[in-house]
């Protein structure tokens, strides 16, 4: 029986592959889709989400320290009073009041109210920090699931082959033109190729479950890059722009330049302690109290209608208070140095970040272009074997070395496709550039 040629070999496995592509095409689910169920899923997100609101809230109830307030009191009593002279009689008193109270100078509200200003701003950097993990860790766990239905198609594949050359080498050695050797070789490979495929089967189950926890579904199913496959070019191939624009928009040195420009506040507010503090008062009120008794005696004993009114200002100066406020205001120029130092490594690292994410990203896009010949490259020499196994010239050993190499290019062509993408996305965080709209455009390079 003749030989099986490289063309059926390698397009059945794939053939049925696409099948089933096919078959569940109707149930996948792009990234933009995921990306958007995560969002309302995802518990990390929510909890900082959830945290911001709470910044937002602090930071009005700051702005209350230079408003205003006023307060409702009331109150009623009942009294028996049993005296000598008049005899049992019974009181009722009921009083309502007004009071108000404002904060005329107080050194502390500024920097207090800026400072949980900022803490707001602190939280949305925060929140904005978690946003883009949310997208990177979303980005890899999709294309890891591809990454690994690739290697089990490639697993199945390289099976099936090495499956027809098992089946050859025995029907070549029972006719006589070929030795035991290649049956055992190919039969070695054989049981090669079906442990790949179990491990490759296991990690496809591990990476779907790590999909599916991330929008509470099961069955998840990510489409596959559309075919040819185009990758998008990088916006600048300047490393330092990237890096400058780090520097500026980063949320890490964002939220450390608030934490100094917190620090520096919490001096200001450490050293407006030790200032006096005036408020203004006023209250109005009125009460009503009525007896038993009549006549003069009622009068007499307070019953009546009485209204009050009242306006006052109330200086308050701190002489002395223990040291307490020289040892804050120490404590506070500290804490801006530490604050200082926080700063210049945040911008440091997210630099060094910038830097290696860059180079990686251009490293992976050489090694697509180096993996698309070397594709061609082993077709071509996977079919010179085949044709040298009809003449006699190579044997079966050289074929299935010759097809493994092909299809462990074709798995690491796919695995390098993915890792740009999703490098792509992770230096766009690095360099804190990184937007939902980032994902549409990743979104953009998956089958409709």
């Amino acid at each position: 029986m003749p030989f099986v040629t490289a063309p059926r070999l390698i397009l059945q496995p794939l053939a049925a592959a696409a099948c089933l592509l096919l078959a569940g095409v109707v149930q996948a689910q792009s990234l933009q889709e995921l990306y958007d169920a995560a969002r309302g899923y995802d518990a990390t997100y929510l909890a900082t989400r959830a945290a911001a609101d709470a910044a937002a809230a602090r930071a009005a109830q700051a702005e209350a320290l230079v408003r205003p307030t006023l307060g409702l009191s009331a109150s009623g009593t009942a009294t028996q009073y049993d005296p000598a002279a008049t005899g049992n009689y019974n009181t009722r008193v009921l009083s309502a009041g007004l009071q108000g109270s404002y904060s005329v100078f107080n050194a502390t509200n500024g920097p207090t109210i800026d400072k949980a200003r900022r803490g707001y701003a602190v939280a949305q950097a925060d929140l904005e920090t978690a946003e883009q993990d949310l997208i990177v860790r979303l980005a890899t766990a999709y294309f890891d699931v591809l990454s690994a239905k690739d290697t089990l198609t490639t697993s199945q594949a390289n099976k099936a082959a090495i499956s027809e050359q098992l089946a050859s080498a025995k029907r070549n050695f029972e006719v006589g033109t070929a030795t035991i050797t290649d049956t055992r070789e190919a039969q070695a490979r054989y049981d090669l190729a079906v442990a790949q495929e179990l491990a490759a089967d296991n990690d496809l189950r591990v990476k779907r479950v790590t999909l599916d926890q991330f929008v509470g579904r099961v069955g998840v199913e990510p489409k596959s890059l559309a075919v040819p496959v185009a990758l998008p070019a990088l916006p600048s191939d300047n490393v330092d722009t990237w890096v400058a624009t780090a520097d500026d928009q980063h949320p890490s040195v964002r939220k450390a330049r608030l934490g100094l420009e917190v620090a520096q506040l919490d001096t200001q507010i450490a050293r407006a302690s030790a200032l006096p503090t005036v408020s203004a008062n006023a209250t109005l009120g009125g009460q009503n109290q009525q007896n038993s008794l009549g006549g003069a005696a009622a009068i007499a004993a307070g019953a009546g209608t009485a209204k009050t009114a009242s306006v006052g200002l109330t200086l308050s100066y701190p002489i002395y208070t223990g040291g307490l406020t020289q040892n804050r205001i120490k404590e506070t120029l500290v804490l801006e140095d530490k604050a200082r130092n926080d700063l210049d490594y945040a911008r440091r690292s997210v630099a060094e970040a910038t830097r290696r994410a860059f180079f990686g990203v251009q490293s992976l896009k050489a090694q697509v272009n180096a993996y698309e010949a070397a594709e061609s490259s082993t077709k071509l020499a996977l079919e010179a074997t085949q044709l040298g196994y009809k003449v006699g010239v190579r044997v079966n050993l050289d074929v299935l070395n010759a097809q493994t190499q092909l299809y462990t290019t074709q798995r690491d062509l796919a695995k390098a496709r993915y890792d740009v993408v999703v490098n792509g996305l992770r230096l766009r965080q690095a360099s804190g550039q990184l937007r939902p709209e980032d994902v549409a455009a990743a979104n953009a390079l998956l089958t409709r």
